[in-house]
């Protein structure tokens, strides 16, 4: 048995189009493969843990892990979808879009909170606060948008709206959009900061979802007195449940270094990261030489991550979904993601595809002897 379990998902790295990419459109789409193409950078520590072999589909580079790809059962391809799915819950019906938020929804929003909306639209957060930041800052509105996801954002300057009452407003939109006609995926705070041409988000993004539907993997985890240790936005994917211990991050590199403070920790259990740059900062923007450079740190930093790892530790790295930076648009893409997994007398083998990425939440559950139904025999091929 496995003492600790690290699970990092590299937000949107996916791994050449799914199946069914043409129901969404995403026919030819490759994150990993696209960006790194972008930029002629030094991947060889990614290359040993096979995720050229996974994008390019061949055998292009000798591995020290057992990896594979997960194909995504859920109807959806966002973060909340892939991280459920992860953790046993598969999205059936997925959960609203909009173009725009109905009219009643955006009067209980101005009522409670005595401030008029403005936008309620489809928008780049970056380019919705470039467009409407000196207007909100003179006139106390709230920016709300959306996108392709199933998410209502709401953006305001936090010299002009205080960070909790910014808060206070996200929650009772929660609450109100629980609603099925209204009922989004995500709330999400987006406070930003800096002059008319020089805006900046902040790190004080706040994101509120929805309860699982069901039981997830944490629950079990924590039922059964296992530590699972949150870093990044995985407390507010899973709205806090089934978690023991949460740290939020500033980006990649904070997410990073938490990581490896956490493995100097003494626990039993899970220690589930989500590293967001390549998503929010790089896919979105369609910026595939800064996702390059994003991978690129990563890289680096992984013989670090290896290292601290002890004998009775493993590693698990993965993504919820696609965000190809050299695609039409600016939303995800429904690809594969790659499944892999190390520890230090590991054999390295090309593993089947895995049919649903719920198969990396049963492996852990039968790591601790907590999978009664035996779904899933990862951990007899990878130890």
């Amino acid at each position: 048995m496995f003492k600790r379990i690290f699970l990092i998902v590299l937000d949107s790295v996916g791994v050449g189009e799914a199946k069914d990419a043409d129901k969404y459109n995403d026919i030819g789409t490759n994150t990993f493969l696209h960006a790194t193409e972008a930029v002629d950078n030094d991947y060889s520590n990614l290359r040993k843990m096979g995720y050229f072999n996974l994008a390019s589909n061949n055998t292009v580079d000798e591995t020290i892990s057992c990896y594979t790809k997960g194909i995504e059962v859920s109807n959806g391809k966002d973060t909340l979808t892939g991280h459920l799915e992860m953790m046993g819950v598969i999205t059936e019906i997925p959960f609203k879009t909009f173009t725009e938020f109905p009219k009643e929804l955006i009067e209980k929003i101005e009522k409670f909170s005595g401030r008029k909306v403005i936008g309620n639209c489809v928008a780049s957060g970056t380019e919705i606060i470039k467009e409407l930041g000196e207007e909100q800052m003179k006139t106390g509105s709230l920016i709300v948008y959306t996108s392709a996801d199933s998410v209502l954002q709401i953006a305001a300057h936090e010299d002009i709206i205080p960070l909790d009452e910014l808060y206070k407003i996200c929650e009772y939109v929660r609450e109100i959009t629980k609603k099925d006609e209204w009922k989004v995926g995500r709330i999400i705070a987006r406070p930003y900061i800096g002059e008319p041409g020089n805006f900046t988000r902040t790190p004080n993004r706040h994101d509120y979802a929805l309860n699982p539907a069901h039981k997830t993997v944490l629950d079990t985890l924590k039922e059964n007195k296992y530590d699972i240790i949150a870093l990044g936005k995985i407390s507010d994917i899973f709205n806090n449940c089934g978690i023991t211990k949460f740290s939020k991050t500033k980006d990649n590199l904070d997410g990073i270094k938490k990581i490896m403070k956490v493995e100097d920790m003494d626990f039993e259990g899970l220690c589930f990261a989500n590293l967001n740059d390549y998503d929010s900062k790089y896919g979105h923007r369609r910026d595939p030489i800064g996702y390059a450079n994003a991978l690129k740190e990563f890289n680096d930093y992984l013989p670090k991550i290896i290292d601290k790892l002890n004998d009775d530790d493993l590693l698990i790295l993965t993504a919820d979904h696609g965000n190809d930076p050299t695609y039409i648009g600016t939303d995800h893409t429904r690809e594969n993601t790659p499944i892999i997994f190390y520890h230090k007398n590991i054999k390295s083998k090309r593993l089947d595809d895995l049919t649903c990425f719920d198969h990396i939440g049963y492996t852990i559950l039968d790591n601790y002897n907590l999978n009664p139904n035996k779904k899933d025999k990862i951990l007899n091929k990878i130890k």
